[in-house]
């Protein structure tokens, strides 16, 4: 490209980028459409509704109350990931839902839980149980009681599995919208006799919920197998909404609502700017760090970064994506990952450079040989996110969604954006070797293997303290990890004030003393918009605690008892979201294992990266578990992030060993390699951590009170990726690919 191309193009691709941050800054027209303004915000960022539902009949037994709690998470998560659902009481159950100001929509969409019925046609007798109007809309000839009794209801909601919307092709080949049902054991065969008896009568069957019948498809054949579909020349939203009234009557109670409302933020619009001033005061560092290291190639990378960040608030908005601290999480690990990518690359030309070549051949090379670092890397992880994504719940779902989306992004600007403004500025005439990359002396090697025993050793005997640190605490009856509400469960607390308070009121005033008299335990809050009510939620109170908070209510702030009231509450994480994102680590901990081993073709790269991996997560275990900081969802984000990220810098050293290999002759010193590729790649591994650490810092260093234990364990995690990556990745391959030999050659 000759230089007055390379000019304008570089004019257009900086245009380009002023035009992304007034998107993303200001946004367009009225609606301010694209500013970040504009992104879905959690609960704890925005407040939402809040439904609280009771249990009709007899006292629920645990069980159902469990099964129905996490049908329900699975069911709202169709309005956001971040949505809550948790027991309050022993026959109540109550739903948070972010970014919502209309109890009432909600209400309309989500409907009664758990009134599910499905009707035959017509009794023994030969009687109507419903007719069709003369509209064609089916109507029910009997009370719901009566066919109760004369066993025309042939199956409830709760013998459906699943209820899906989705496209079939009907007998023509056409192409129809339908929804998709599959029942349980039981079901399947109470639903197959009931299609046998009327496709016997030439009869439809009715789906009954809440009130009315939604639904009387005919049956075209007896259906057997569990798995039924219902069309009728449906559009999409129609089969979605028919799909979502099945799995939302099909829960194992029926409830009715007790109460609606909405509530405010609980970490409030501080917590918003200064994560946002943070963010930019890391962005801005990041940009200076990539400068004056870099030097032209790292003016290149910041303004790819800035495409990077803009791009990514930009899709964001435009997913609905809802961000809460998890999905800040996703989008730092992106930044980290936009960054590394960079970092990767530049080493490379630097390397090049070094060796006497052209500039251009020097950027050439560099690019193509970073690529299959950056690809294994960043595809490692983006599978990872997939895979939480599909598995997860809740939290981890909403994590996995801002990651998958921040890697797409930092792919698509380390690659190709950065790629193509470095040319851009060779092309005008910035050829100088110099401005790409200073010379520096060549690093002796550092012996890393040779102390590896020392290393497993460290980590084995911090591991198992972790371990047994946890069974002593749990022993005192202290809990082997300070497990927050979100895990634990414990009270709420509804007071009605006299008057009106601000959320810093609360937080520095109010939430304090409440704290103090309960024995220092923590408390969190909500506000409930347009009253006086505030909510708050803390460990379990006893008979004792629950008086203490009333004196203090009374006596501070003139609220009688009758203006009190406090239920026990379940865990906002159930066993069943526990167990999901359990096994969505599981799963993509295997995934990494068969990636790593078909793209390095050997089992003892893959061995060595899990390994590894899984020493920096109980690293971060164990440091929750001596600082005792509080474990809740920021827990499991933090979790998620460190393993996420520090597979990346163990998958740069392997692809430098597996480089230097096939420059080796059969018989290698695969000491000698090991430590030589790390000792190589170990600038990277600390630029990239800095460049990292620095948003996190920032964070930390600036954010409310409630953001700061999910931004130090990130912190402390990132450090210990670099001891793990440069210490242990490296030492578990040599340790395998030695004893293998040894035993090969025996």
């Amino acid at each position: 490209m000759n230089r007055s191309k390379s000019i304008f193009s570089l004019i257009l691709v900086i245009a380009v980028t002023v035009l992304l941050v007034i998107t993303t800054v200001m946004g367009w027209g009225e609606n301010n459409s694209g500013s970040a303004r504009n992104i879905n915000l959690g609960l704890d960022l925005e407040g939402g509704v809040s439904i609280t539902y009771q249990v009709l009949g007899e006292t629920p037994s645990r069980e159902d109350m469990a099964d129905t709690v996490y049908r329900l998470q699975l069911r709202v998560q169709d309005f956001s990931n971040e949505s809550s659902v948790f027991q309050e009481g022993d026959d109540r159950i109550n739903i948070e839902i972010p970014g919502v100001s209309d109890a009432n929509l909600i209400l309309q969409e989500l409907g009664r839980p758990g009134s599910l019925l499905f009707i035959r046609q017509t009794d023994d007798s030969g009687n109507q149980n419903y007719h069709f109007d003369g509209e064609g809309n089916a109507v029910l000839a009997r009370t719901v009681e009566e066919l109760q009794e004369t066993g025309d209801i042939i199956l409830t909601g709760t013998e459906v599995s699943t209820a899906s919307a989705g496209s079939v092709q009907d007998n023509l080949g056409n192409t129809e919208f339908a929804v998709s049902l599959t029942f349980t054991a039981e079901g399947t065969q109470m639903f197959a006799d009931a299609t046998t008896r009327a496709f016997a009568a030439g009869e439809t069957i009715a789906i009954y919920y809440d009130g009315e019948i939604i639904s009387a498809p005919n049956v075209n054949v007896p259906i057997t197998n569990g798995e039924a579909q219902i069309s009728g020349n449906f559009t999409f939203d129609e089969a979605e909404r028919l799909a979502s009234t099945i799995r939302i009557g099909g829960l194992s109670l029926e409830l009715e609502e007790l109460r609606s409302n909405v509530v405010g933020a609980q970490l409030g619009e501080e917590a918003i700017n200064t994560s946002l001033l943070a963010g930019l005061i890391g962005l801005i560092a990041i940009i200076i760090f990539m400068c004056i290291v870099f030097l032209l190639p790292g003016f290149a990378a910041s303004i790819a970064l800035v495409i990077y960040t803009t791009l990514t608030l930009i899709l964001i908005n435009a997913f609905d994506i809802t961000i809460t601290l998890p999905g800040i999480a996703g989008i730092i690990l992106g930044i980290g990952m936009a960054v590394d990518a960079n970092i990767i690359i530049f080493a490379r030309v630097k390397e090049e450079l070094a060796t006497g070549v052209s500039v251009r051949l020097a950027l050439k090379n560099g690019f193509k040989k970073a690529m299959s670092a950056i690809i294994d890397g960043e595809v490692t992880t983006f599978f990872i996110a997939l895979i939480l994504w599909w598995r997860g719940s809740g939290t981890v779902r909403s994590f996995a969604q801002t990651l998958s989306l921040s890697i797409v992004v930092s792919m698509f600007t380390a690659l190709l954006v950065t790629r193509l403004l470095v040319y851009l500025l060779y092309g005008v005439g910035l050829k100088n070797p110099k401005l790409y990359a200073r010379k520096v002396k060549p690093r002796k090697v550092i012996d890393f293997v040779g102390h590896r025993v020392k290393y497993l050793i460290i980590s084995g005997v911090i591991i198992i303290a972790a371990f047994v640190t946890m069974g002593i605490n749990s022993a005192r009856g202290e809990g082997a990890m300070n497990y927050s509400l979100e895990f634990m469960g414990g009270s709420s607390t509804h007071v009605t004030f006299n008057e009106n308070f601000t959320l810093s009121e609360v937080d520095g005033e109010i939430a304090p003393q409440i704290s103090a008299v309960i024995g220092n335990e923590p408390v969190q809050f909500q506000m409930v918009e347009g009253s006086t009510e505030i909510i708050f939620r803390t460990a379990t109170l006893d008979l004792y605690q629950r008086e203490a908070i009333a004196n203090l209510m009374l006596t501070e702030f003139d609220v009688g008892e009758e203006l009190i009231a406090t239920e026990n509450i379940s865990s906002t994480i159930s066993a069943e979201m526990q167990a999901d994102a359990v096994w969505a680590i599981i799963l993509a901990a295997i995934f990494m294992l068969a990636y790593i081993w078909i793209r390095f073709r050997d089992v003892r790269f893959a061995g060595s990266a899990v390994l590894s991996l899984f020493n920096d997560v109980l690293f971060v275990l164990a440091f929750y578990v001596f600082t005792r900081i509080s474990v809740g969802n920021t827990f499991i984000a933090a979790m998620l992030t460190i393993f996420a990220y520090s597979v990346n810098s163990t998958i740069v050293i392997f692809d430098r060993i597996r480089e230097e290999l096939k420059t080796k002759g059969k018989n290698p010193d695969f000491k000698e390699i090991a430590n030589y590729c790390v000792t190589l790649t170990l600038t990277r591994t600390i630029y990239t951590t800095i460049s990292t650490l620095v948003t996190i810092t920032a964070l930390y260093v600036l954010g409310v009170t409630a953001i700061r234990p999910f931004a130090l364990p990130l912190m402390f995690g990132i450090g210990i990726g670099v001891y793990t990556s440069v210490c242990i990745a490296a030492s578990l391959w040599y340790t395998m690919k030695t004893k293998f030999v040894s035993k090969a050659k025996a």
